[in-house]
Order: C-alpha cells, then structure tokens, then sequence
C-alpha cells in the first residue's frame, strides 16, 4: 500500500539510488522485528489501545509533517539535484532511522501488526513453533525489502529521463502526500483522543 515509507523511498531513490530501498527497508525490518517479539509476548493489546493510536497518531503526523515541509524547504533553497548523492555515511543510517520511524509512527502499521500480524504469528507459531514465527518474519522482511528495493531501482534508473524542474514538482508532489499523511494521522488520532 503507498504511505509515507513508499514515498519516502521514493525521494530518496532519486537523491542516493537503488540502496535507498533497501536501507529504508532494514530500518523497517529491525522495528517490525522487534514488534513481532513484542506482540508475541503479549504487548497486543497495549499496542492497539486508543491511548497507544493516539500518541503514536499525533507524533507520526508531526514527524511526517516535519518531514514534508523539509522537503518543499530544499526545493524553496534548491538543495535538490538529479546528482547521486556520494555521501554514504551520513545517508545510510538516516534511512535506515526513517524507515523505522516511518513505521513506527504509522498508527495503521500498528493495528495492523495488533490484529493481523498477532494472527499470522500466532498461527505461524501453532503450526510450526518458533520456527514458524521465524520463518514467517523471513518471509514477511523479503517480501518488503524486494518490493522497496523494486520502486528504488526503477525511480533511480529512469530519474535521467526527467529534468530538474520535472524533478522540483515530484519532491514538492511527494512532500505534499507526506504532509497529508501526517494530517491524516494527525486528524484521526484527535478523533480518538476526544
């Protein structure tokens, strides 16, 4: 489903590349990782309360907002360019950080993971132990890293077919869905709260 880590990966792939899929990807990976741990011990019913929805509701939307507005600020200063970006250090664990803060503040990513995920990690575990849940993870994580890693490749090999003002409109494009994410998320948690 396109959300805030699609376009994400989607900025990112035409600023770093194919790697930006699957460093956002990973990020994703370590936070579903440690969810999947925590819904098995018990933590369902905690992640799926309002208050839960709500706090993570209100901190995502901010967090995506920031995000969006961060993004139409670069194109405002135009410190946006079709160039590769070389700076590995320093890009690498800032994607990997929002892949898993994207998820994480993504209230639907949590009922999900509360109501569906409980229930193919539950059934995965009656079936087969913990080797199920293991299994089912492994399976779960490669699907994701070769669905983002997919988007990456093709954004950041046909980004030479667009040019730079082309390119300004998509950011500003993608940072005005990451803001209305984040309202979204917003919006829907004060409905909770109130």
């Amino acid at each position: 489903m396109p959300g805030s880590m699609f376009t994400y990966t989607v900025d990112k792939s035409l600023q770093h590349g194919v790697k930006s899929g699957i460093l956002v990807s990973i990020g994703h990976a370590i936070l579903e990782m440690l969810l999947v741990i925590l819904l098995f011990m018990g933590a369902a019913k905690y992640l799926a309360a309002d208050m839960a929805k709500t706090i993570l509701g209100i901190v995502g939307g901010l967090v995506l907002g920031y995000m969006g507005l961060g993004m139409i600020r670069d194109v405002y200063l135009n410190k946006v360019s079709l160039e590769i970006k070389r700076n590995e250090s320093h890009s690498s664990g800032n994607m990997m950080l929002a892949g898993a803060v994207l998820s994480g503040s993504n209230p639907f990513f949590i009922v999900w993971w509360s109501v569906v995920g409980l229930a193919l990690i539950m059934s995965s575990y009656n079936s087969f132990g913990i080797m199920g849940i293991v299994v089912f993870y492994i399976g779960h994580i490669l699907s994701d890293i070769s669905w983002f890693t997919f988007v990456a490749a093709l954004v950041s090999k046909t980004r030479h077919l667009i040019n730079i003002k082309v390119y300004k409109v998509i950011i500003i494009v993608l940072a005005i869905c990451l803001i209305g994410f984040g309202i979204s998320f917003f919006a829907n948690s004060l409905r909770l709260a109130f």
